[in-house]
């Protein structure tokens, strides 16, 4: 009896990637290891910072000024220096920038250093944060294909989340324990080992630009990269989807005056209300990353943008802190869509514009946190973190609603994009099989290549042709 097939109703198996397959990459590995090392580096160097500052300074004004400089260089410059990811190779861009951070972070060990010039280092130090970033984003698909990719975000991801945490708890601990100075010299080591880690673990690729003999101009690059990402509507409602993430970050900047709401609150009230979005996000990304398939991910990513915002909205009704926990962790799990629009941002991106894209992509998620954070700080002292945290959810829930009925009519193709990507590389890694007697593998691979060769390219949903790329480029 010959085989029953479905038609039009059989779909195409979707293989989704294992953490196992992922970690056993070695350039994947390096880049994690040093991803790691640079966090837990950070966690400590903002702590110390924040207890040296206010030591020497004995100003909470300075010391705030000292930590939100964390924040802005990346909103300043990030744009601008992002582009180097595409401009030079970017293995060489992570560990020079490294490098030099190293070198900066080891001269705020000097005893005595004056609070401006304190200030000077700190501002280049994260200034340098941006191409690194930019460049490890680029070259994170060329690492992993398909849902490896995707697999390999929830990890990184999830490292991030996890030290966060950490960072919230044992920071100030170990800080006490060794000293300020010690703890900026451990931050000072650990971009050393990353740069050595990542020269050892990476294999040497040329510059995505490196047939273009063109001047260093940052500014035009930064200008190209805006034209790229606007003026595609594909890219572009996948960054504003990114930048949701300003309405519900809101919950974590107003953690100590929301806590203070409640009697008998302390700092552990704070940590838990801290921790609550990390902690459902880190569950989310898991769940999305190894239980949903890709194209099911694209489907979603609407409806969990919506989740994200929607859970906010019952703080406005003061439920008990038990509850609050369950909604924010809610909201952090819906977050999870962003591994979704991350991966389909990759699909839609030409690779020689990789860096800049994801450079503005990332300033534009800084500036939009900080100026929400900002904006909310300023209506609570009004009209109080609950009232502020729900009105926060309404103008998030809305936006996502306008972003998924805009995003409705690409998603078709989209879905199609990432699908045929997982199961090219599927194909990639899978082992040819001889042919033996009376086996069709070789006619049937000689038909498939004759095909290939007449098949018409296919342009990606979203992806702006090359000629446009190269004319925009060339303004």
């Amino acid at each position: 009896m010959a085989e029953r097939q479905s038609g039009r109703h059989r779909r195409p198996r979707e293989r989704q990637a294992t953490y196992r397959e992922v970690f056993a990459i070695g350039e994947f590995r390096a880049l994690w290891l040093a991803q790691a090392l640079s966090y837990v580096g950070d966690q400590l160097a903002q702590v110390a910072l924040a207890v040296l500052v206010f030591h020497r300074t004995g100003s909470p004004l300075l010391t705030a000024v000292t930590y939100a400089l964390t924040y802005l260089p990346p909103i300043v410059g990030g744009p601008i220096l992002s582009g180097l990811a595409d401009m030079f190779p970017r293995r060489s861009v992570m560990v020079v920038c490294d490098v030099l951070r190293a070198c900066l972070v080891a001269l705020m060990t000097l005893q005595g250093l004056p609070f401006p010039v304190l200030c000077a280092l700190v501002f280049a130090t994260v200034l340098l944060g941006a191409p690194f970033t930019a460049a490890r984003a680029a070259l994170l698909p060329d690492v992993l294909a398909g849902d490896r990719y995707v697999a390999g975000m929830a990890i990184n991801n999830i490292t991030h989340q996890g030290t966060q945490m950490l960072g919230f708890l044992s920071g100030g601990a170990l800080v006490a324990a060794v000293g300020t100075h010690e703890a900026l010299a451990l931050d000072a080591l650990t971009f050393a080992v990353s740069a050595i880690i990542l020269m050892v673990g990476l294999k040497p690729r040329p510059a995505p630009r490196h047939g273009e003999q063109e001047p260093l101009a940052l500014w035009r690059n930064t200008r190209d990269g805006a034209r790229l990402v606007f003026g595609d509507p594909t890219l572009r409602s996948l960054v504003l989807f990114a930048w949701l993430c300003a309405f519900y970050v809101i919950p974590e900047g107003l953690a100590a005056p929301y806590a203070a709401t409640y009697p008998g609150s302390t700092a552990v009230t704070v940590g838990l209300l801290m921790s609550a979005m990390p902690t459902g996000m880190v569950i989310g990304m898991f769940v999305f990353s190894r239980f949903v398939r890709p194209s099911d991910r694209i489907r979603a990513m609407g409806w969990m943008s919506m989740l994200a915002c929607a859970p906010l909205i019952g703080s406005g009704m003061q439920p008990p802190l038990w509850v609050v926990l369950l909604l924010w962790g809610l909201s952090g799990a819906g977050s999870a869509y962003q591994l979704a629009a991350n991966a389909a941002f990759v699909a839609a991106v030409p690779p020689s514009g990789r860096g800049q894209a994801f450079g503005l992509a990332q300033s534009g998620i800084l500036a939009g946190q900080g100026l929400g954070i900002l904006i909310a700080g300023l209506a609570a002292e009004a009209l109080g973190p609950q009232t502020v945290v729900a009105l926060a959810g309404v103008a998030g829930l809305s936006a996502a609603t306008l972003l998924t009925l805009m995003w409705a009519p690409v998603r078709g193709e989209m879905i199609t994009a990432v699908v045929d990507e997982t199961a090219e590389t599927e194909r990639d890694r899978r082992p040819e099989r001889p042919a033996g007697r009376g086996d069709k593998g070789t006619a049937s691979k000689a038909l498939t290549e004759g095909a290939r060769c007449t098949e018409k390219p296919r342009r990606r949903p979203g992806r702006l042709n090359d000629d446009v790329v190269a004319a925009s480029e060339d303004d």
